[in-house]
């Protein structure tokens, strides 16, 4: 390995891990070593040993997988991270650094390795970091230390001397996921592709493994449609519990953040066409209140879904400009400072300047509704998200829900935008009708994205996703027929915004069901 020296020679060095399968006898040595090193708590791990059985009785063989974090050259964590709590060090180690954690779990759904937890005991980012602390005054990882078949070995990938740069530049090794384009450090040699790929074998019936039961663990979502993505005959037979890291609260804070952004995008589309006077009450009081109102609600479900929410103002005052989760908490702020001023100039009775201000106003609240698309799309793990028509149909969404919140009120307020207002609730529900179609119809690129769309459209999320289309499609029959029946806005908005909420629900959670490792 390095010396300490190496160590201090800071770029010159670049560490890196080699798995030896041919050496695992799969004694879990390894994931014992880290969790007494490291004080992991029960439930979680660092490292972790999963077992595939393959073959056909007599001729069965099993392999092992150690699987942990794998110290990627380009790590998609650190540039998810708001605050920095994840960073790379100048000898390529990738560490954390928990007093600025503030548990948003970004790195979490950026990792395609599903290397990293949130600790249950101090609620921070957690992961392999290839035991820094021993590194740094010249010791071996506890886990290298501990193996008895010498099956883990480190050193500096730049140092062609090294056992590691060796087994890389020489022999044949595998890396996990390189379409990823991460980078990993960590090579295995004679991985099998049962282990390395997560859906090549089958997960057990019920999920029934040699020595447990994972009753909350994410389904496998090929359980019930295939044997795998291999020919071989492959199954588990030993892994841990995976998790989704965003729940239910992530599906709302889009919902929310639609209505807000649209409560306040629709009035001023409606302005600019002429169809309302600047002066109209629609434009003067309600966008800048309604979408306020939900702009506040994003907030409060943004912060409830952090693991440490005292630590939110965090990402303000320490902020990544890399992570589209701190552009968007400014992009969040400067609408709603917009927003803010807006009323102001309201009670000031400088109405005339409210329309000014939607030169500001505009550009944030589009970029309101659209910024979650890149947020997803830092989250490389999930195939399903990578979608480049995402922020056309986030923006379609917001349309989509401006308009129903209002036709939600009575038809007296609207007065003259009744009908225009209807108009943009059919037509934006028809085109996010377009959008829901083509995750369902065209070819993806992967088996992950392809395995995601399968299990929102036929697998667990499917009444989510099925109850969306029909209460979308019938919001847009029924604005159709508003302009000759005005009693049918209030049904239109109501269901077209549940509609709505539903099909977030199904597409944020269904991108995560895919298993990573």
């Amino acid at each position: 390995m390095g010396t300490l020296k190496d160590a201090e020679a800071g770029a010159a060095i670049s560490w890196a891990k080699v798995i030896d399968n041919s050496r695992c006898i799969g004694c879990h040595a390894c994931s014992v070593a880290c969790k007494s090193e490291n004080e992991v708590p029960l439930s979680v791990n660092r490292t972790f040993v999963k077992y595939v059985d393959v073959g056909i009785f007599p001729e069965v063989a099993r392999n092992f997988q150690v699987t942990r974090c794998n110290q990627c050259a380009n790590p998609p964590c650190v540039t998810a991270c708001p605050t920095a709590a994840m960073f790379q060090r100048p000898d390529g180690i990738v560490d954390f650094d928990k007093s600025v954690c503030i548990g948003c779990k970004a790195c979490i759904a950026a990792c395609p390795y599903d290397a990293i937890f949130i600790n249950p005991e101090d609620h921070s980012a957690e992961k392999c970091n290839f035991c820094a602390h021993r590194i740094d005054v010249g010791l071996e990882p506890a886990c290298v230390v501990v193996c008895p078949t010498e099956a883990i070995a480190i050193g500096n990938l730049n140092d062609p001397t090294s056992r590691v740069a060796q087994f890389v530049n020489r022999g044949r090794v595998q890396v996990r996921r390189p379409e990823k384009d991460t980078q990993p450090k960590l090579f295995y040699v004679d991985g099998h592709e049962a282990t390395l790929d997560p859906l090549a074998a089958r997960q057990p019936e019920g999920g029934q493994y040699m020595w447990s039961q994972q009753v909350d663990a994410l389904p496998h979502p090929t359980r019930a449609s295939s044997p795998g993505n291999s020919s071989a005959a492959a199954i588990v037979s030993y892994d841990v519990g995976h998790h989704a890291p965003w729940d239910w609260r992530v599906s709302l804070y889009t919902w929310t953040k639609s209505i807000a952004t649209g409560a306040y995008l629709v009035p001023l589309l409606l302005v600019l066409t002429g169809v309302l006077k600047p002066e109209a009450v629609l434009w003067h009081w309600s966008a800048p209140v309604v979408a306020g109102a939900f702009l506040a609600v994003t907030g409060v479900v943004l912060i409830a879904d952090l693991a440490h929410p005292e630590r939110f103002y965090l990402i303000m005052v320490r902020p990544h400009w890399r992570s589209w989760l701190t552009r968007g908490a400014f992009i969040i702020t400067g609408f709603g400072a917009v927003l803010a001023v807006h009323v102001l100039l309201g009670l000031l009775g400088v109405g005339q300047a409210q329309l000014w201000l939607a030169i500001l106003g505009a550009p944030l609240g589009i970029l309101t509704a659209i910024y979650t698309a890149y947020l997803f799309a830092q989250a490389k793990a999930r195939d399903l998200w990578q979608n480049p028509l995402l922020p056309a149909h986030l923006l379609v969404q917001a349309l989509l829900a401006g308009a129903s919140v209002y036709l939600l009120a009575s038809s007296q307020p609207l007065g003259d935008a009744l009908t225009p207002l209807a108009w943009i609730l059919a037509g934006a529900a028809v085109a996010h009708l377009a959008f829901v179609a083509s995750e369902a119809s065209i070819p993806h690129p992967t088996a992950h994205a392809r395995l995601a769309a399968r299990e929102m459209t036929v697998g667990r999320f499917r009444s989510y996703y099925w109850t969306s289309v029909a209460l979308v499609a019938v919001a847009a029959g029924l604005a159709a027929l508003a302009q000759l029946v005005g009693d049918l806005c209030i049904p239109a908005g109501a269901l077209a915004l549940l509609g709505l909420l539903a099909y977030e629900h199904a597409y944020v959670q269904a991108g995560q069901v895919v298993p990573l490792a």
